[in-house]
């Protein structure tokens, strides 16, 4: 069974209504600082990372999926990302690789 891009984005999406808080600036600051953990956590396994940041995460958690190309490889992959808000550290998750993790337009 491939996991869909489209799933990954529903759980990053999971949180949305919490938008209505806090102010655009404070949003975007908590955006770049999960692409910046995020992108930091997954140099191992990640070069050149780049984040797709959940815009508001979840209650306790930042949220994004980091791509790029592996580590030592001609491949490219993808990772979740929780970006835990009181600690501030952020976890990867294990390797996707590109042919389970995909976008699909819908009709």
């Amino acid at each position: 069974m491939k996991t869909t891009f489209a799933l990954a984005a529903a759980l990053l999406a999971s949180s949305v209504p919490a938008a209505h808080a806090s102010s655009d600036d404070a949003w975007s600051g908590f955006q770049a600082e999960v692409a910046k953990a995020c992108v930091s956590a997954a140099r191992g396994l990640i070069e050149n990372g780049k984040a797709l940041v959940d815009p508001f995460g979840s209650q306790s958690y930042g949220l994004a999926v980091v791509s790029g190309k592996a580590v030592g490889a001609k491949v490219t992959i993808s990772a979740l990302c929780a970006f835990d808000k009181k600690t501030r550290k952020a976890e990867i998750g294990g390797e996707i690789s590109a042919d389970k993790l995909a976008v699909k337009a819908g009709k």
